[in-house]
């Protein structure tokens, strides 16, 4: 073979090389950084609302057919969060009519909730002992688990769009104590 060719051919090859070396400097598990890891939860501040639950903007929601308390929250205190958590404001009102506000969030990710704190004497009182607790669907005053079924969540991801969430809350449509808005039909854990 020609001395030229063979000069040719080793270039060839080292471009082969240092092409590849360098594909592989961007890869992501070459730097450290595994998309397929578990994203470590860090919750945004959250504060307390500065308003009792407006009257106008209360819409109710279906829970269960065991339940004895009526449930509402009020649309204009939902807060979409950049950290994955959706608060709001939640009004249960007991057989006898008496209320209580608590101010709460969902997380979609993991399925949990939080009472960031309650209404007493209109003023919101925070919760010293705040922390995250899994939604149970199995006890007759399960609103979280509604809320997130039927609005908040879409599967395990959170509803980013305010409107979608609106329009899930729609009494007339609203799914969350008989089944997931998104899921086709397919009942959970009742």
């Amino acid at each position: 073979m020609n001395v030229s060719l063979r000069k040719i051919s080793a270039y060839a090859i080292g471009i082969s090389i240092a092409s590849t070396i360098i594909s592989c400097a961007g890869d992501q598990m070459q730097s450290g950084l595994d998309p397929f890891a578990p994203m470590i939860f860090k919750e945004g501040s959250t504060e307390m609302p500065l308003n009792p639950p407006n009257k106008t903007t209360l819409v109710p929601f279906y829970v269960s057919q065991t339940t004895v308390f009526k449930f509402a929250i009020d649309t204009s205190s939902i807060l979409i969060g950049a950290d994955g958590v959706t608060r709001y404001i939640v009004v249960m009102t007991n057989p006898s009519g008496g209320e209580q506000a608590q101010y709460e969030g969902i997380r979609c990710d993991s399925y949990q909730w939080k009472l960031y704190g309650n209404l007493a004497d209109d003023k919101w009182v925070k919760n010293p002992l705040s922390s995250w607790n899994t939604i149970n669907t199995k006890v007759a005053n399960r609103y979280q688990a509604a809320l997130a079924t039927g609005a908040l969540c879409d599967f395990n991801n959170q509803e980013k769009s305010m409107n979608s969430v609106l329009k899930s809350l729609n009494p007339n449509t609203f799914t969350g104590g008989t089944k997931p808005s998104n899921s086709m039909g397919v009942i959970i854990g009742y």
